[in-house]
């Protein structure tokens, strides 16, 4: 083996020459080639070492022997143990994994990688609030973001523009679907993975935040074989998961269900579900257009976006089969003047909906940190409402301190009568007073019960 330029000697360390059984012997501004003992070779180390030295890697099998010279050489291992690379991307699957199923146990819905001038920060959506994790040295950090862009099969050579993509990683006996998004920054790549894929199976409808008379309306027009539901609110309310509560309890073997999505957030086994690719022209429509075609006896939406998918929906809804989907509104009664701005005529929405749902995520106080507020705080609140004893968050570490920990939905419902029907084909409807049944009303019960702060439902109590 003819002697190393110190220059490319120094491409890599030791224990990593050491690690994947590695002489360089050529490089130069976007290329380096490896001398390797095949025993590593047919490991694939490849992409691993593309990482670590962002810059592409070629490998040429040698004798072990001839690799062995080389380290004795060229890498002789200290006694002592040298310190850990920061950018060994031996390490780096593992912190990976370690993150994500970190997010897991805490209930994050998202990860968010992100770049800054001298550090990467991590941060964790929780209860739907983003709280710090932890700083990330720039070398690790950098490592890091590529290795999840190998994962999702991103080009780690693309810093400029924004990427997009999935992986499904297999840790400690958790699958993990994730949808990867890059963006470009300043500073450098943010990433966001949007931890998908819960099993259904384990979702219970009497546990989201039904009140008794509520699930009993709601468990009842499930029951119909046709017609239409929907479910509303914004973006991050638990739609989605009210959505998949109600297919457990329709799902059975009689039962074609078929569901389109963007993304796919749950998987619910004997449904057959399919994912949104509007890149190659799979849309809304084109999905209910097929839909009709495959026999269903249930469609489930994820969302009515367009006046083409409403009254796709609405049709299917009349010609025998039960159609549920979201739609964002205010309102339970909301959706139906927002139906009949999308062009819907009054007498299909009429003959076809059976009930409209409004929801929202409360933050629930956490229970060992939650304080008494004393009564001279939020008195014009507590008048107002009739509330006499309300607690405010607190702080401790099993919240973050945030004061919070969980979230519970609450829900208004519109159910169809014979004077909204006529108001509805005038095109007259006005939208009714919940007395009682309201979000801002099962909001301020909440407070009432402790479970809740006034500072958090504020924000419904004074919607409209």
């Amino acid at each position: 083996m003819t002697d190393l330029d110190v220059n490319i000697k120094q491409l890599i360390s030791a224990k990593q020459a050491h690690h994947y059984r590695i002489i360089p012997i050529m490089a130069n501004g976007h290329e380096i080639t490896f001398h390797i003992s095949p025993e590593k070779l047919s490991t694939s180390p490849q992409k691993e070492l593309e990482l670590i030295l962002n810059k592409k890697v070629i490998l040429l099998s040698t004798s072990p022997n001839d690799i062995d010279t080389g380290l004795a050489k060229y890498y002789r291992l200290k006694a002592q143990s040298e310190p850990e690379e920061q950018n060994a991307i031996s390490d780096q699957p593992d912190e990976v994994l370690q993150i994500i199923y970190k997010a897991h146990q805490d209930q994050a819905s998202d990860i968010h990688f992100e770049s800054e001038k001298n550090n990467g920060r991590l941060r964790y959506r929780i209860d739907g609030h983003l709280i710090d994790q932890k700083k990330i040295a720039s070398q690790k950090f950098l490592a890091i973001v590529n290795q999840i862009k190998i994962l999702s099969g991103l080009d780690i050579a693309e810093k400029r523009l924004p990427q997009d993509g999935r992986c499904e990683l297999n840790y400690k006996g958790h699958l993990f679907n994730l949808r990867v998004s890059t963006l470009p920054t300043i500073h450098g790549e943010k990433i966001v993975l949007r931890i998908l894929n819960k099993d259904a199976s384990s979702l219970d409808i009497s546990k989201l935040g039904f009140s008794n008379a509520q699930l009993e309306g709601y468990l009842k027009a499930l029951k119909k074989p046709h017609g239409l539901i929907l479910i509303s609110g914004p973006t991050g309310s638990g739609k989605t998961t009210t959505l998949y509560a109600s297919l457990k309890i329709l799902n059975s073997s009689t039962k074609n269900i078929l569901t389109i999505e963007d993304p796919v957030e749950y998987t619910l086994s004997g449904i057959n579900q399919v994912q949104l690719k509007e890149s190659i022209g799979l849309d809304f429509p084109r999905a209910m257009k097929t839909f009709l075609r495959q026999d269903p006896d249930i469609i489930m939406l994820g969302e009515i976006r367009d006046p083409e998918t409403a009254q796709m929906a609405i049709r299917a809804a009349l010609t025998g089969h039960l159609v549920l989907a979201t739609i964002h509104t205010n309102s339970a009664s909301g959706t139906i003047n927002r139906l009949l701005d999308m062009g819907v005529p009054g007498f299909l929405l009429s003959g076809a909906l059976q009930l409209s749902i409004a929801q929202r995520l409360v933050r629930l106080l956490c229970p060992q940190c939650k304080i008494l507020e004393s009564p001279d705080e939020n008195i014009a609140l507590k008048d107002q409402y009739k509330i006499a004893d309300t607690y405010k968050s607190g702080s401790c570490n099993q919240c973050y301190h945030t004061g919070y920990s969980g979230r519970k939905a609450i829900y208004e419902i519109f159910k169809m009568n014979p004077e909204h029907k006529k108001q509805i084909n005038q095109g007259l409807f006005e939208e009714p007073v919940l007395n009682g049944q309201s979000l801002a009303h099962q909001a301020l019960e909440l407070v009432k019960k402790g479970e809740t702060s006034f500072e958090e439902i504020v924000s419904i109590i004074t919607e409209n």
